[in-house]
């Protein structure tokens, strides 16, 4: 097959490709917020650079896309019919660079979780995965009835 799009518009496709801010790294954040944990994003000071980190709780969550990644097992994570051996050696690549940079969080004395893709769908299993990781969170939420409760100033 054919690469419908000349190079210059394939490098411009790939290019906005984001690092950061994916749409399962919100589904996660917004999960993690409504159960009351609260941490910093892309942080800097912990090896490997976290999607999500909890640097008092020495915690570090990295979220993979199952393409990029090359999830085993999942149906998301396959490669392309056209230049596989790019595409092998490029997924080969990301794999060995995500070993390197856990294994030097954990060996600052990090605890890191990994969460793929395909895991954000199940919000209930997503929920338990992170509360077994993380703990209680330290701060206390008030009750459902309580929490948008707002006092007009008119």
């Amino acid at each position: 097959m054919v690469d419908r799009l000349t190079p210059a518009e394939r490098s411009a496709h790939m290019a906005r490709i984001k690092r950061a801010n994916t749409k399962p790294e919100l589904v996660v954040r917004r999960l993690l917020h409504r159960l009351g944990y609260r941490f910093r994003t892309q942080f800097k000071n912990a090896p490997g650079r976290p999607d999500i980190a909890f640097p008092g709780r020495r915690k570090a969550i990295y979220i993979h896309g199952c393409f990029w990644h090359a999830h085993e097992g999942c149906s998301v994570s396959r490669v392309p019919k056209t230049h596989t051996d790019f595409w092998r050696a490029k997924f080969d690549r990301n794999r060995e660079r995500d070993r390197r940079l856990e294994k030097a969080a954990r060996d600052a004395g990090w605890d890191c979780l990994t969460i793929w893709e395909c895991e954000v769908g199940d919000e209930t299993k997503l929920a338990n995965q992170l509360r077994k990781c993380l703990g209680p969170p330290k701060r206390q939420l008030l009750p459902e009835n309580r929490r948008h409760t707002f006092v007009s100033c008119r």
